[in-house]
């Protein structure tokens, strides 16, 4: 009679990958999805801005694991998740036509719309990290702050920033450049 040595359960994030690597099993890539899903939804959440595409693209991006954890080595998995999740979000949004007045001009045309910065940490504080930004928005020279308040929190664009702020359509684009900057630098500070 011979007695075989169960395996324990993973623990770990790289538990999990390496016994999904060797078994091809869902139910275990599944368990470490469950345990990151949270987040990954909000990452979609925070580009998508609309629960049911975010909840669609988290479990597309979790159909989407499931080849990629078998040709990758990962060592940070919640980081590399983050990073996959944040490049579909971009992809679906660049992906998106939108006609003005006959043309049809795609995402690319526009700077990117991407958050100030990518807080990847065991836990993440958003209603601290949103206090945060909030504080270092306050401390923004009047013209950043308001153009960086109009395209970020109001998603207009250049043109219409400039027709209500009347900045030169250059002088908005220089704003919110140098407000992205100074807010970078505001929250690294206040990490």
């Amino acid at each position: 009679m011979q007695f075989f040595k169960r395996k324990s359960k993973p623990q770990t994030d790289a538990e999990y990958i390496e016994a999904y690597q060797v078994s091809g099993d869902l139910n275990v890539l599944g368990e470490l999805y469950e345990r990151n899903m949270e987040m990954v939804f909000a990452v979609c959440y925070k580009y998508l801005r609309d629960e049911e595409e975010s909840k669609d693209a988290t479990m597309e991006i979790f159909e989407q694991l499931i080849g990629d954890l078998k040709k990758h080595q990962v060592s940070n998995f919640k980081s590399w998740l983050h990073s996959v999740a944040r490049n579909y979000c971009l992809m679906q949004l660049r992906s998106r036509k939108i006609e003005v007045g006959g043309l049809e001009i795609s995402e690319d045309d526009f700077v990117e719309n991407e958050p100030f910065m990518h807080l990847i940490d065991d836990e993440v504080d958003l209603e601290g990290d949103l206090q945060k930004l909030e504080n270092c928005i306050g401390k923004l020279e009047r013209e950043q702050k308001s153009c960086v308040e109009l395209f970020y929190l109001q998603e207009k664009c250049y043109k219409d920033i400039a027709d209500q702020t009347g900045f030169d359509l250059n002088k908005v684009k220089s704003y919110i450049q140098n407000g992205k900057r100074n807010l970078k630098i505001c929250m690294e500070k206040n990490q």
